[in-house]
C-alpha cells in the first residue's frame, strides 16, 4: 500500500499563488506514511466549477476541506466544502457539500451539491461500508454542531443522480471523523517540505494506483538510453537510420537520433570500427525570442517558418522568420509580413498569428482591428500558389472570418473574436476561436467551434457552438478567459490545448480531449480538471501559455509557447519537446535536462562496414 495526502494550500499572493489556485485539492504521495512528495508541482488537481447566471456570466467557486473516500465499486468519491472564488462563504452552498467521483484520481466528475442542512458546513467526512450500499456522511457545521446521515452509494454515479438531500434524517453525533490531524493518522505526516500545505487527511491506496499517479503527476525524466551493440552500415546515411531508445521514469520510451564521431571509421574499407556518438538534441534556452508572444512554427517544403505577436511595437506588425532547421529560427532574419497601415480595416492589435496548411495552401489566421480594441476580429491571409512565405507581396490581403451567409460572427464594438485556429478531423475542417462579449455585460472570453469551409477558410459552414467557458479557478484567475486554442492529433485522439486566466503570471495551459463523437457537440469533449502547464511547471518561466505545435523531420513534436522570464518580464517565446506519457497525453513540462540526461548521452557501438 501507499499513502496519499489530501491537502489544500495557503495562498501566497496574487502573483505567485492566489486563493483561486490554493483552494483546490492537492495530492502528495508517500511510501512510509511519513515523508511525502507533492504531485503536480505542488499545484491543485481538483477544482470546483463556477456556477452560471441566467445571462451567461459566471460565479467563480473554490473548495476547502476536501475528503477522499473509497466507493463500493472500486472508484473514489470526494466531498468538499464549496466556497466563493477567493475562499469566502458561498451562499449558494449553504448547508451543502460538493461531491465528485473519480475512477483513477486523475480525472474527476463534479456531481453536484448534497444538501445536509441549513447552516454552513465546516468539515465533512465520508465512509462507505463494504456491501452496505450506503455512504455514511458525517459533518460539522460552522456553529459547531455535528451530524451524521446515510446517503446511497449509487448517488456517486456518473449520471447526475446526486440527490438534493440524504435519505435518512440527520442525527446529532460527536466530533466528525477526521476533525484533527491526530484522528486522521497515527503518525502525523511530515509536510514541512511542501510549501503552504494545509493538511486534511491521509488515504491509503494500492501501489498500482500510486504508481500511476507518480507517472502522470510527476514530470518524467530520462532513466537510460540504449543502442544496439553492433550496427551494419556502408555509409553515414545508413548509420544515421539507426536510432537510440531513450527510456523515461513514466515507463515510456522515445527514439533518438545519434551524432556519431566517424573520424576512426572508413566506409570505403570493409571492417569493424569502434565508434562513439552523442544523442542528438536541439538546444532551446528560454527565451528564444524576446517580446514575441503567441508563437507558431510550421514546417513546409523542408523549411521552417516562425511567426508571433510582436509586443515590441505594441502589436502593430507581424514578422516571419525562415530557416533550414528548427534551431535556425532562433537567429534567423525577420521579414515583415503585415503592418497596421497597409490595408484599410487593419489598423492595429495584430494578434496571435498561426500557420495552417489547408488543401495544400498555406494560410495565416490572425486577429486585427480597424482601430478600436472592441472591434478586434479574426482574419485569414492566403499564400498564392507557388508563393514565398517570407514575401509579403505573395500573401492575400486579410479577410475577416464570416458566417456561412457572409454575415459577421458577432457585432463589432460589443464583442470581439481572436485566436482562431483550425484542424482537420475525419474528413472535415473545424475552426475554434475565443470570443468575448463586452456589452451589455462583460461575460469573459469563451471558446467557440464551427465547421470551416476548406475552399474558403474565412467562411464558417455551421453556427458557432460554445465549446468551453472559464469555469475553473485556474481559468478565471484575475479575469474570465479561455483563449489560444491549438490542436494536436495523435493516432485516434485529438488534444486541443488552450490558455486561460489573465495574461500575467496567472496564465496557464488547459486541455480538451476528443476521441469519439461529433466535435460540434461539447459533450464529446473531456476537459482536464487542472492545467497542464503553469508558472510552477518549469523554474524561471512565468505565465506560460498560448502554445502551438510543430513536428520536425525526425517525428519529434515541439511545443512553441510564450512565458515571462521573471514575474515582471516581457512575454517571450520558448520551444520545448513534447513528451507523450503513459496514456498518450502530451506532457509540456519536460526540460532538456530531463529529456536527455548527461550521464546517458554518450553512446558506443561497433560499426560493421561490409564494403
Amino acid at each position: 500500500m501507499a499513502y496519499l495526502l489530501i491537502y489544500t494550500r495557503l495562498p501566497v499572493n496574487e502573483v505567485l499563488y492566489d486563493p483561486k489556485l490554493a483552494y483546490s485539492m492537492h495530492l502528495a504521495l508517500s511510501e512510509d506514511g511519513v515523508h511525502y512528495t507533492a504531485l503536480n508541482h505542488n499545484s491543485g488537481v481538483l477544482f470546483a466549477k463556477a456556477t452560471e447566471n441566467a445571462d451567461g456570466s459566471l460565479n467563480p467557486k473554490s473548495l476547502r476541506n476536501p475528503r477522499l473516500f473509497a466507493l463500493p465499486d472500486g472508484s473514489f468519491g470526494v466531498a468538499a466544502i464549496r466556497t466563493g472564488g477567493d475562499g469566502e462563504a458561498d451562499e449558494e452552498s449553504r448547508g451543502c457539500v460538493l461531491c465528485f467521483r473519480s475512477e483513477d484520481l486523475l480525472s474527476y466528475e463534479e456531481l453536484g451539491l448534497l444538501k445536509l442542512g441549513t447552516e454552513y458546513v465546516e468539515k465533512v467526512s465520508c465512509r462507505a461500508a463494504a456491501g452496505s450500499g450506503t455512504v455514511t456522511v458525517v459533518w460539522q457545521q460552522i456553529d459547531g454542531g455535528c451530524f451524521t446521515a446515510q446517503v446511497p452509494a449509487a448517488a456517486w454515479k456518473a449520471d447526475g443522480s446526486m440527490p438534493l438531500a440524504p435519505e435518512s434524517a440527520p442525527e446529532a453525533c460527536g466530533k466528525p471523523e477526521g476533525g484533527t490531524e491526530e484522528e486522521i493518522s497515527d503518525i502525523v505526516p511530515d509536510i514541512s517540505g511542501i510549501e503552504g500545505a494545509v493538511m486534511h487527511h491521509v488515504f491509503e491506496i494500492p501501489e498500482e494506483t500510486a504508481d500511476r499517479l507518480r507517472k502522470k503527476l510527476l514530470t518524467p525524466y530520462n532513466t537510460g538510453i540504449s543502442f544496439p551493440e553492433t550496427a551494419e552500415a556502408d555509409s553515414p546515411a545508413e548509420l544515421d537510420a539507426y536510432r537510440a531508445t531513450a527510456f523515461y521514469s513514466d515507463g515510456t520510451s522515445a527514439p533518438k537520433r545519434v551524432d556519431w564521431d566517424l573520424s576512426q571509421a572508413d566506409f570505403s574499407r570493409k571492417g569493424v570500427y569502434s565508434i562513439t556518438g552523442r544523442v542528438h538534441q536541439e538546444h532551446f534556452r528560454f527565451p528564444v525570442a524576446e517580446n514575441r508572444a503567441d508563437p507558431c512554427v510550421c514546417r513546409r517544403n523542408g523549411r521552417y517558418y516562425f511567426i508571433a505577436t510582436n509586443d515590441a511595437d505594441n502589436n502593430h506588425t507581424l514578422y516571419i522568420r525562415e530557416a533550414d532547421t528548427l534551431a535556425g529560427l532562433v537567429t534567423a532574419e525577420e521579414h515583415l509580413l503585415l503592418d497596421s497601415t497597409t490595408y484599410p480595416g487593419i489598423g492595429g492589435l495584430l494578434w496571435a498569428p498561426e500557420f495552417h496548411e489547408i488543401g495544400g495552401r498555406l494560410t495565416i489566421f490572425h486577429a486585427a482591428t480597424p482601430g478600436p480594441f472592441f472591434c478586434e476580429e479574426s482574419h485569414v491571409m492566403v499564400l498564392r500558389e507557388g508563393g514565398n512565405p517570407v514575401c509579403r507581396g505573395d500573401w492575400s490581403a486579410p479577410r475577416r472570418v464570416v458566417r456561412a451567409d457572409g454575415s459577421d460572427i458577432c457585432e463589432a464594438g460589443k464583442e470581439i473574436t481572436l485566436d482562431m485556429t483550425c484542424f482537420a478531423w475525419h474528413g472535415k475542417w473545424y475552426a475554434v476561436w475565443s470570443q468575448r462579449q463586452f456589452l451589455p455585460k462583460d461575460l469573459g472570453a469563451w471558446l467557440y467551434i464551427a465547421e470551416l469551409d476548406p475552399d474558403e477558410p474565412w467562411r464558417l459552414l455551421t453556427e458557432p457552438v460554445i465549446l468551453s467557458k472559464p469555469e475553473y479557478g485556474w481559468a478565471n484567475n484575475h479575469t474570465f478567459v479561455d483563449e489560444g486554442p491549438f490542436a494536436l492529433i495523435r493516432d485516434d485522439t485529438l488534444y486541443l490545448t488552450f490558455s486561460s486566466a489573465a495574461v500575467d503570471t496567472s496564465y496557464v495551459v488547459g486541455m480538451l480531449t476528443l476521441k469519439n463523437g461529433d466535435p460540434l457537440d461539447p459533450r464529446s469533449w473531456r476537459k482536464t480538471n487542472y492545467p497542464i502547464l503553469t508558472s510552477r511547471s518549469v523554474e524561471g518561466e512565468f505565465g506560460t501559455g498560448h502554445n502551438a505545435y510543430v513536428t520536425d523531420e525526425d517525428g519529434n513534436v515541439w511545443n512553441t509557447y510564450h512565458a515571462r522570464p521573471g514575474v515582471d518580464g516581457a512575454r517571450s517565446s520558448g520551444i520545448r519537446r513534447v513528451h507523450f506519457g503513459i496514456d498518450g497525453e502530451p506532457a509540456l513540462d519536460m526540460t532538456e535536462e530531463m529529456d536527455v540526461a548527461e550521464e546517458f548521452a554518450v553512446l558506443h557501438t561497433r560499426l560493421i562496414v561490409n564494403g
